[in-house]
């Protein structure tokens, strides 16, 4: 009986061994692609929500304002305090570009449990331009991004378009942790549904759409109680029967991470976030753990041959993944020999995303409710529970 048990386990582990290596090959279709010519540049604005002075922030935004694009760029920054530590780089920015245009919104209006999106409610206000582009403060960019963005979202019938990611690792150990769990399982995945027509992303660290669009999907306004705003934006502008795209240039999302504890927090905040929205799809990722399946069933077969190879199989799957990612990505130091320790964090990632509905975002508690509503916010308070709760305890501390 429990020798049946372990054969099921790693008869699952090898479909999971099939899947990642499908999803190896969809990384290097997804970035294959390239975008058609941009015909016409549109007047852009671009809304960069702030919060604090993030590690590399000043070289991040500047790359903002060297962009190789023909039509006019209209830059916004918003914070909520006139003493966010963000306030003093934007100033250093406009003095270092003073031919830019770009605009600082102060603004500490709240109009609902999202603190990003009345930031960029707030933001606005200010908006000069018909075209839009919110882009997260941890991106980074090429000088060609606006240029293949546009191109991207100006093809017929797109109601928006974004840009896919890898992780940029700020050099300590557990930031390249961090990053690996963007590189070698997420974007896999993605490219994966994508190549089959599965999934329909909407990716938060950039996102380019029409002003009129936006505001018949509901505007901003519509997400303020949302965690998951950028999923839900994508969702109501393809509600409207609207297409969307990837651009083919990826971008850097920032890994600033510097222990285990904010790794598993931060990863903590998606898995349960994606969880909470699509419980259904999310079971349906355990496939993409093949690595738990072999150990389980090699620990039912007692250590037997096939139980070991099937923990083989499952590590060489994720190397031949690491290695067609690794080819577009170009990461500075090779990564290989994390991917054991790697793939047992996300495995316990998994398993703890399914203990609880509590988050937390910068500081605050979160809780998710049905469809990704969020029904409250409160500081965590003492510095004993912030490290408990990253951990899988009552609540889960998140970045």
């Amino acid at each position: 009986m429990i020798a049946g048990i372990g054969w099921v386990l790693l008869a699952v582990s090898l479909l999971g061994v099939l899947y990642t290596i499908g999803s190896g090959f969809a990384v290097r279709w997804l970035f294959s692609k390239t975008a058609p010519p941009l015909v016409h540049a549109p007047p852009v604005t671009i809304l960069k929500p702030l919060c604090g002075d993030e590690a590399g922030l000043f070289e991040r935004v500047v790359q903002f304002c060297t962009q190789d694009y023909a039509g006019p760029v209209q830059i916004i920054f918003g914070v909520r305090e006139a003493a966010d530590a963000a306030v003093p780089v934007v100033r250093r920015l406009i003095a270092a570009y003073p031919q830019a245009d770009i605009v600082l919104v102060i603004d500490e209006r709240v109009y609902g449990s999202n603190l990003k999106i009345s930031n960029l409610m707030n933001m606005e206000r200010r908006v000069r331009y018909d075209t839009l582009v919110v882009a997260d403060s941890d991106v980074s960019v090429t000088p060609d991004y606006l240029t293949q963005l546009m191109a991207t979202l100006c093809q017929p019938g797109i109601g928006y378009a974004t840009c896919a990611y890898f992780g940029a690792a700020t050099g300590n150990i557990w930031s390249r942790v961090s990053a690996m769990a963007i590189d070698y399982h997420w974007i896999p995945s993605v490219a994966l549904g994508l190549w089959l027509k599965l999934a329909k992303p909407c990716f938060g660290p950039t996102m380019a759409f029409r002003k009129d669009v936006l505001e018949r999907a509901g505007g901003f306004s519509a997400f303020a109680d949302r965690l998951a705003d950028d999923f839900e934006i994508g969702h109501a502008i393809r509600a409207l029967g609207y297409g969307f795209a990837i651009s083919p240039i990826p971008i850097g999302h920032a890994c600033p991470e510097t222990d285990v504890s904010s790794v598993i927090s931060h990863e903590l905040r998606w898995a349960r976030t994606i969880r909470l929205i699509d419980p259904a799809g999310y079971g349906g990722t355990a496939i993409c753990h093949p690595l738990l399946f072999a150990i389980l069933g090699a620990i039912l077969m007692q250590g037997a041959a096939p139980g070991l190879i099937a923990i083989a199989l499952a590590l060489a799957a994720r190397l031949f993944v690491i290695a067609e990612v690794d080819r577009i990505a170009k990461p500075p130091q090779p990564n290989w020999w994390l991917t054991p320790a790697r793939d047992l964090l996300s495995i316990w990632v998994f398993i703890a995303s399914f203990m609880g509905r509590n988050v937390m975002w910068r500081g605050k508690k979160l809780r998710i409710g049905a469809k990704g509503v969020l029904v409250g916010r409160r500081p965590l308070r003492t510095p004993l529970l912030r490290r408990f709760s990253a951990w899988g305890g009552p609540s889960h501390r998140t970045n």
